[in-house]
């Protein structure tokens, strides 16, 4: 009665190889390249690749159509994201719109800020004697930088005196 119960099991100790498992596919993968394909694989299938940002949307302002250069290599159609000294307050050495060793350094964008007052762009100092518009990182403006801030803490100081005695 027990011999008739056994079964037999044969165990095989093949592994496939790391090559036999690429081989092996389950099922085609679908790929989408762009949004009407995402919308045609969803009704068909659980899982695909999305061979794109999805998230991505093309700025036709930031397309260049201009054919001032036509022996230029590589042309920037697009981009993504924000530049630090472009879409955010910079001093007017490091502005990206108006650079500062190829154009004037007495103009200035809209988020251009003086490097020694640090205020908007134009200080009163932009144009004259100074020229803080003329500023950049190097020691003669940080030393100018440096000063004016002690000036304006001393004159802090001294307003504070002036307060504290008249009450």
């Amino acid at each position: 009665m027990a011999e008739k119960d056994r079964k037999v099991i044969e165990i095989d100790d093949y592994r496939p190889s790391l090559d036999d498992k690429r081989r092996i596919s389950l099922r085609p993968v679908c790929c989408a390249k762009n949004r009407d394909e995402i919308k045609q694989l969803e009704e068909q299938e659980d899982c695909f690749v999305i061979d794109f940002d999805p998230n991505d949307e093309l700025d036709i302002s930031n397309l260049s159509l201009s054919n001032d250069n036509v022996e230029v290599d590589l042309r920037v159609i697009a981009e993504k994201g924000q530049v630090a000294c472009r879409d955010y307050p910079h001093p007017r050495h490091a502005c990206a719109k108006f650079p500062f060793k190829k154009t004037p350094h007495g103009i200035h964008c809209k988020l251009c800020y003086c490097y020694v007052c640090d205020l908007v762009a134009p200080c009163e100092d932009w144009i004259g004697a100074s020229s803080h518009c003329h500023a950049f990182d190097n020691e003669s403006w940080n030393l100018k930088k440096k000063l004016r801030v002690e000036k304006l803490v001393t004159n802090n100081k001294m307003r504070t005196n002036v307060h504290v005695l008249s009450i």
